[in-house]
């Protein structure tokens, strides 16, 4: 039974889709993720922005579109690390 408990954790891990913005650091990329909100008075549907800092091995470009995963604190800022490209720029 203690051998499942770490796969039960990991597949509790947060899971984002965002498109990367910045490429320009070793091994890292900030990636932006939109989600959309409805206000809480009016209704409207409004685009809610973040960006998060990702561990990149993959190699990834400014534009795609990518998954990344929630991990350990691995810098200051970087709390996230890229699972696999969705979708590469054209």
């Amino acid at each position: 039974m203690a051998e499942q408990a770490p796969a039960a954790n990991r597949s509790a891990r947060k899971v984002r889709e965002g498109i990367v913005v910045s490429n320009k650091m070793q091994k890292t990329v900030v990636v932006k993720i939109e989600r959309r909100v409805a206000h809480p008075l009016y209704g409207k549907v409004v685009l809610r922005t973040r960006k998060f800092k990702a561990h990149d091995l993959i190699g990834c470009d400014e534009g795609d579109r990518v998954e990344i995963q929630e991990t350990r604190p691995l810098s200051k800022d970087k709390r996230w690390r890229v699972t696999q490209i969705i979708e590469k720029v054209k």
